[in-house]
């Protein structure tokens, strides 16, 4: 009886990777307009930036629907295998609502787990569940584990621009104008499953000093997952903060791993912000 691990694209885990890890990832849709796409598959991050920065209009992400959920059950049930769902934030999405739904008729191999992550920090919560079942754990250990060690992951963002907060009708447009004007660099995290702002700096030095701060006090648990991100077309952001802040990873090069952010964050944070996810060592 094998381990399943079952995931939702808004964890920035790629296909390439899932295969690499044996999971499977299933895509929400992105509809751009009239144009649906599946994210991550028929749209990857680099394309979806470019019709993000080419066109006004904004994309609307979908959950992912019971009957999507159901069909991946089935299938672990069919074959005698225990699944562990690991959804999205049920405070940003219904996804999580969804694989409950599904999961009813499953109980007896099906476990739904909320991760109260997404984006890079939902990524290394299922790249810690995948070390453990590589390890031997049981589906009941892994699913235990991962309860407890959930709101060790952590999140600190960048954003290099406020013009799609503002598009994305999460600021105003005033508000917008004025951090634009006196280059303001939001600087986010995932707080109780959704998105907090911890602090705003002017410019991209001062930002980048107040995510490396807020790091240094949580202190990275190098023994667990960790993940930089990246929006738009290009990681050069991301590679100078790395080099800025290259004395929190020093002797620890080796755990560096980079993911491309995908529509669900991607439409709020525009191009060019960057992130860390990690597992802290200290509370608070």
């Amino acid at each position: 009886m094998a381990v399943r691990i079952l995931t939702d694209s808004a964890s920035d885990i790629s296909q390439k990777k899932a295969g690499e890890w044996n999971i499977h990832v299933i895509p929400l849709r992105v509809r751009f307009s009239e144009e649906e796409y599946y994210d991550g598959v028929t749209l990857p991050p680099h394309d979806f930036y470019e019709k993000l920065i080419e066109t006004d209009v904004i994309p609307k992400t979908s959950q992912i629907t019971p009957f999507e959920y159901e069909k991946e059950f089935a299938k672990a049930k069919e074959d005698g295998d225990q699944l562990l769902c690991f959804t999205m934030s049920s405070g940003v999405s219904g996804c999580w609502q969804s694989a409950c739904l599904a999961a009813e008729e499953y109980k007896d191999c099906v476990t739904v787990i909320d991760t109260r992550q997404f984006c890079i920090s939902q990524y290394i919560v299922i790249e810690r569940a995948v070390q453990l079942r590589d390890r031997g754990y049981s589906a009941k250990e892994i699913a235990e584990t991962i309860e407890k060690e959930k709101n060790d992951a952590h999140v600190i963002s960048v954003f290099n621009t406020l013009e799609y907060l503002k598009l994305g009708g999460r600021i105003s447009s005033v508000a917008a104008y004025a951090g634009e004007m006196l280059s303001i660099k939001p600087v986010v995290t995932i707080e109780n499953g959704v998105v907090k702002v911890i602090g705003k700096a002017r410019g991209s030095k001062k930002s980048n000093n107040l995510l490396t701060e807020t790091v240094r006090k949580l202190g990275i648990d190098f023994d667990r997952p960790l993940c930089l991100g990246y929006t738009g077309t290009s990681d050069e952001l991301l590679k100078k903060y790395v080099r800025d802040s290259e004395e929190l990873y020093e002797g620890h090069e080796d755990c560096l791993q980079v993911a491309e952010v995908g529509a669900t964050i991607g439409t709020y944070a525009g191009p060019g912000a960057i992130a860390l996810a990690f597992f802290s060592k200290n509370h608070g």
